[in-house]
């Protein structure tokens, strides 16, 4: 961490959450050394992120929550958390989606963020388990009247879970009558051994008949939920064909999935390397990568 001033609170509170997380704890006059910011500042960060669950105050600091693997967040406790992250991740994702293909959001807040950047896309059929996914198109076409191209959003039943998602028979069932091209699928916790898994059992099932349903799956996924485990795993790592991820990822589990999965991509990492590649190849200075990435993107999926 750095002793910038300027941080803004939201990056500010993911590299102390990141802190508490490695150390397994940390003091408050720490942070304010490493963050160059006042106690009074660090002492607001530290309510903030224990308001949201993900670390306990105790006295002089904090440490991190030891969640256990039933533990379940609702949405609003994790649409807080590591935003940026899921923004480029979001932005990422939505250039693998190529106009008029059928496609699946499973729920979450990364990809609601990722809904926000299809709006644009043209003929999408968008199947989801998501109330807040389904709302984010229903809400685009409220706003500015049915227009051509817009999405055709497919909203399965089911029973709401804490993250807003639609889950059990009903949900299954409807999910089990459909084929779709790309599932993109947002994760509770990623490990080698554990895979993809959530805590909610129902969910769990749910999530089974998604992939099951899908030609390619797509998880989009920030650094965060590596190593983390819930109760129930749904699919393994060999079933994935996309993780999309941020740059905390750590350098070992970049490997690790490397072996076990098509494509990695990690966002900002692959469009820098791919305008690096173009200006070596061609000599031009200008900016193409949008135009690469999508090309190839599409190309795969």
């Amino acid at each position: 961490m750095s002793d910038n001033q300027n941080l803004l609170a939201e990056q500010r509170r993911a590299l102390i959450l990141d802190e508490v997380r490695r150390r397994g704890g940390v003091r408050v006059n720490e942070l304010t050394r490493k963050l160059g910011v006042s106690d009074m500042t660090v002492r607001r960060d530290l309510d903030a992120l224990a308001r949201q669950g993900v670390l306990e105050k105790v006295h002089g600091g904090a440490v991190p929550v030891v969640e256990a693997s039933t533990h379940e967040p609702g949405f609003e406790a994790k649409s807080g958390l590591e935003l940026t992250a899921k923004e480029d991740i979001a932005r990422t994702a939505a250039s693998l989606v190529a106009p008029g293909t059928a496609i699946a959001l499973s729920g979450g807040t990364t990809t609601y963020a990722l809904a926000h950047h299809l709006l644009d896309v043209p003929d999408l059929t968008v199947v989801t388990n998501s109330v807040r996914v389904a709302d984010v198109f229903h809400s685009a076409q409220r706003t500015s009247g049915q227009r051509q191209g817009a999405a055709t959003v497919v909203l399965t039943g089911g029973v709401r879970t804490p993250s807003d998602s639609l889950v059990g028979p009903v949900a299954d069932q409807a999910i089990g009558a459909l084929h779709f091209d790309v599932l993109f699928l947002g994760v509770h916790g990623i490990s080698l051994e554990a895979g993809l898994s959530t805590p909610n059992l129902a969910e769990a099932e749910t999530n089974r008949r998604l992939v099951r349903s899908a030609r390619r799956v797509v998880v989009v996924a920030d650094h965060t939920k590596w190593g983390t485990v819930g109760l129930s795993s749904f699919a393994a790592l060999s079933q994935v064909d996309t993780l999309v991820t941020d740059a905390g990822l750590p350098a070992q589990a970049r490997v690790e999935i490397s072996e076990h999965l098509n494509r990695l991509v990690v966002t900002g990492e692959d469009a820098a390397a791919k305008s690096a590649a173009d200006d070596d190849a061609t000599g031009d200075d200008q900016d193409t990568t949008g135009d690469a990435v999508n090309s190839e993107a599409h190309a795969d999926i």
